[in-house]
């Protein structure tokens, strides 16, 4: 009793208080300083304009081209493995799974708040469900073929997806490719063909299948592209809204496309932890795909895979010792001349298209009068984002 009358003298004393009080405000100006970040945070996600802007940032077209490259080739080897090594022959129910276990990523994301946030409607739910079916139909009949054809007539399959891509946007936008790209694009195409000519081994219903790929996954390029350009889209706040849709008609297609038998599959803790890593690079996949059409043009991601697949090839030539042949090195050598013309082209038109600098020797009144009214629209200054 005498001990505890002694502690509470002491702390009543007027200097122990003073020194209570500045611990109580330095903890308090601590935690005001954590929910100022967290606020801070959590609004580079809340609106579309600002998640748009972070998503540029951090994620230029070099990095894109790049995460999704890397993305692409790992997953080419874990879908092999699944589907050869495991056993899984439901190509179909395979991309559901994938797209199922991105949705429960984004919806984990979504739970924290940090999901970008949609933009203002100014898609139509009619473009988004397009976008969804699309999507289904795009990556779904691609797995299917990949099963009933070889690796070769499917790289065939996907030239015919370049002259598509650029008379669909000639249709639906007016874009005009300038005739050196033109060229370019014809040596790529030239290039793959002879690079995987010597793999054509394909089944009449592979080869429909393959077929009817073609023009779903043109239009699913040019919709991300530009919705994502001209909408104001973020990768995931895209991803979030069309792929309870992608889920919804990839059930559809699971009767029609896909074997019976797969709850009969043999679901050890192995073979669904091989296809659940298979699903996750699906889901970095589709995001490194997304992030990459947002930042360079559907014709550009069609050409990076032409270039994945040349890579893949000389890279097995030189890494394994396979040897597919002096032709088909001849034409991997002749695509990547090609793309690599493709790209100094792109890179002259944004040295071209890249806003003249303002010489400083004027004096900074004039230059404050010819671009005051801009700088006080936007709010962004001289400089267009």
């Amino acid at each position: 009793m005498l001990c505890s009358r002694e502690i509470f003298n002491f702390l009543v004393r007027k200097d122990v208080r003073k020194i209570l009080k500045r611990k109580d405000s330095d903890a308090g100006e601590r935690g005001k300083a954590l929910e100022d970040l967290r606020a801070s945070l959590f609004n580079k996600f809340r609106t579309s304009e600002s998640a748009k802007r972070q998503q540029q940032r951090i994620c230029g077209p070099v990095a894109a081209l790049t995460f999704n490259f890397m993305v692409a080739v790992g997953i080419i080897f874990m879908n092999k493995w699944v589907l050869k090594n495991v056993g899984f022959q439901f190509p179909v129910f395979l991309t559901f799974i994938h797209y199922a276990v991105s949705w429960a990523l984004m919806a984990i994301l979504n739970s924290f708040s940090l999901l970008p946030a949609s933009p203002p409607s100014k898609s139509t739910p009619l473009s988004l469900f397009t976008l969804g079916i699309v999507m289904s139909l795009s990556t779904g009949l691609a797995n299917v073929s990949l099963k009933y054809n070889s690796v070769g007539f499917y790289q065939m399959a996907k030239i015919a997806v370049t002259p598509s891509i650029v008379l669909a946007e000639f249709i639906w936008y007016k874009k005009r490719v300038t005739f050196s790209k033109v060229i370019a694009l014809a040596v790529v195409s030239i290039g793959v063909a002879i690079a995987t000519v010597t793999d054509l081994q394909f089944s009449l219903f592979g080869a429909c299948v393959a077929l009817a790929w073609i023009i779903p996954s043109a239009v699913n390029k040019i919709l991300w592209s530009n919705m994502q350009q001209q909408e104001n889209w973020t990768a995931l706040s895209l991803m979030w809204k069309t792929t309870p849709i992608t889920l919804l008609f990839l059930v559809s297609m699971i009767p029609f496309l896909d074997p019976p038998g797969v709850l009969a599959f043999h679901w050890s803790f192995n073979n669904t932890s091989a296809i659940l890593l298979s699903a996750l690079l699906g889901f970095l996949l589709q995001w490194s795909g997304a992030l990459a059409l947002g930042a360079t043009s559907a014709i550009s991601h069609v050409v990076l895979g032409q270039f994945k697949t040349c890579v893949l090839l000389l890279g097995s030539y030189y890494l394994f010792g396979s040897n597919p042949g002096a032709t088909s090195i001849c034409g991997a050598f002749i695509a990547i001349g090609g793309m690599s013309f493709f790209t100094y082209l792109n890179l002259q038109a944004k040295k071209q298209q890249s806003p003249l600098k303002v010489p400083s020797s004027l004096p900074k009144s004039k230059l404050s009068e010819g671009s005051g009214e801009n700088c006080n629209r936007d709010g962004f200054g001289a400089e267009s984002v």
